[in-house]
């Protein structure tokens, strides 16, 4: 809608997961960071739904001759249950519509690109698959980790981008921290400033007080 924050954006885009995690779909995720991260954009996404569960996806047994599914459940921790697929295409591709994927160690190492990504991503996009790429390491905010993706030659829109320096000034904006009049001091990266220089959010130290101890 006109005049939505970049923040309001990305939680009604969290939200739309959220809402087929829960009413149909097959979810498949690549948790390991993922999940802490995840739960920290929970007040961006409740904004929208207030109702709407804190979700853990694990495996549910399908009748038999059916495909698996995936549901939510709020009773158990958030952990994932790791299955050894025998026919992926069988098993995973067509029972699955969303992917989310951690970043450091799944798509790169560093600076270089893990063998076989741009054919993985290339494929679930071509089957419709929706994709969201998460990382809890804050030294780069949204912009600076499309920037990475681009350089390594992969086509991430930054709306699929979540990392730990937007959930933090998402995670502001949504309690109105601004409103306030104070300022954040900022233990971390250049990230966590970008982002907070995107919804208008007063900030001092960061890197310039890498120094102090």
């Amino acid at each position: 809608a006109s005049g939505e924050t970049e923040a309001m954006q990305a939680g009604r885009s969290l939200l739309r997961v959220a809402t087929a995690a829960t009413t149909a779909p097959r979810v498949a995720m690549k948790l390991s960071s993922a999940l802490p991260l995840l739960a920290a954009f929970a007040p961006a996404v409740s904004a929208f739904a207030p109702s709407a569960p804190r979700a853990a996806f694990v495996p549910r047994a399908a009748g038999a001759g059916a495909a698996r599914s995936y549901s939510s459940t709020t009773s158990t921790a958030l952990a994932a249950n790791v299955l050894k697929l025998s026919d992926p295409n069988e098993e995973l591709l067509n029972d699955v519509d969303v992917f989310i994927f951690d970043c450091d160690g799944v798509i790169w190492r560093g600076d270089s690109l893990i063998d076989g990504i741009p054919e993985t991503l290339s494929k679930l996009r071509s089957l419709g698959k929706k994709m969201f790429f998460v990382t809890n390491n804050s030294t780069k905010s949204r912009k600076g980790y499309k920037s990475k993706f681009d350089s390594l030659g992969l086509d991430v829109p930054p709306e699929e981008i979540f990392s730990s320096s937007f959930a933090a000034a998402a995670y502001l904006e949504q309690t109105d921290f601004k409103s306030s009049g104070k300022k954040v001091y900022v233990i971390g990266e250049v990230g966590i400033g970008e982002e907070l220089d995107l919804i208008g959010v007063d900030w001092f130290g960061g890197p310039e007080d890498a120094g102090k101890a």
